[in-house]
């Protein structure tokens, strides 16, 4: 382990022999640090959070610091980080709060781009991007290979799901489904990511019947629940990816973006 020595570490931070450590952090008493992670210069982490292996931290990122919700009174609420995360200059993520479960969580793989930020008790899955400035406000979850162009705001308990994409600048308000596009402020449906669906090996014939779906939900003029009842009956409704669409609309509970 290399720690500068202008670095302050609590005698009580667990972290791996293998951790570099650059000068001038700070490093709380209940963080643990796993085996090959590297924390560059002038970074603060903080609180209940647990860093998995071979995650890179640059300069003036703040993770696992007390989050901005008003209510919250100290509680040893907690972060928990996957592993092979980059989290660039100025990043912020924030741990949970009692009025939730308690924890924020990141998954594995993951890139925060420049002064993103991540609010309390958000779960956030593998392989995302957020874009810089890109923000997630508390209770927020987001799937698994998502896309977040910079400056895009998420709002308090949004869904952002699998494989969906936001442009530069979207303000989101209502849950994203699974594999869509929306851009704009508010953010409004723009067809689905299918060059990043070609780009990881989906078949042409399930990207047509994906296709097929998001003109039922989104451009034949139905009502909601008339399009997804006409999937859910329909030969479509066989293919597994058209299913997970199905149920990423089901599940919303703030209403989905249209």
């Amino acid at each position: 382990m290399a720690i500068h020595p202008t670095t302050l570490i609590d005698s009580k931070a667990e972290i791996d022999s293998s951790v570099d450590i650059g000068p001038f952090c700070v490093i709380g008493p209940n963080v643990k640090i796993g085996a090959g992670s590297v924390i560059k210069s002038h970074v603060v982490i903080n609180g209940h959070t647990t860093i998995g292996s071979n995650n890179e931290i640059y300069q003036f990122a703040s993770v696992g610091e007390a989050n901005q919700d008003k209510k919250y009174k100290g509680e040893p609420t907690q972060l928990i980080v996957g592993d092979n995360n980059v989290i660039r200059e100025n990043a912020t993520i924030h741990r949970g709060t009692v009025q939730d479960n308690g924890i924020t969580v990141i998954g594995s793989h993951n890139l925060f781009m420049a002064s993103t930020h991540v609010g309390h008790d958000c779960v956030v899955g593998d392989n995302n991007i957020l874009a810089n400035f890109a923000a997630l406000a508390g209770h927020v979850t987001v799937g698994d290979n998502v896309i977040l162009g910079g400056y895009t705001g998420i709002h308090q308990f949004c869904q952002v799901n699998s494989y969906s994409m936001c442009g530069m600048g979207s303000m989101v308000s209502k849950d994203i489904p699974r594999y869509v596009m929306v851009s704009g402020s508010p953010a409004k449906a723009h067809g689905m990511n299918f060059e990043g669906m070609r780009r990881r090996g989906v078949a042409p014939e399930t990207i047509r019947a994906l296709r097929a779906a998001y003109k039922m939900v989104y451009l034949k003029g139905l009502t909601l629940e008339v399009a997804l009842l006409e999937l859910e009956k329909g030969e479509l409704s066989l293919i597994p990816e058209v299913t997970e669409f199905i149920l990423s609309i089901r599940n919303s509970k703030r209403g989905i973006v249209r």
